[in-house]
């Protein structure tokens, strides 16, 4: 069984009844929101919730 990804920091990373993985940033704020990253993120498994918050943060970077 896939497990959800420890190291997220900032992150809130759950998995629903169903089995999707989810995870949510802690601190959001309208700037980054406008840049395009997203608050939440889900995937059918670990290893694609760990790249798509991966993503993110590297968007946010790029983004301020």
């Amino acid at each position: 069984m896939s497990r959800p990804p420890a190291d997220a920091p900032g992150w809130i990373v759950f998995r629903s009844d169903a089995g999707r993985f989810w995870a949510t940033r802690l601190r959001f704020d309208d700037a980054i929101e406008a840049a395009g990253v997203w608050r939440t993120v889900d995937a059918d498994d670990a290893a694609t919730l760990a790249a798509l918050i991966a993503e993110q943060e590297r968007r946010v970077r790029r983004d301020p």
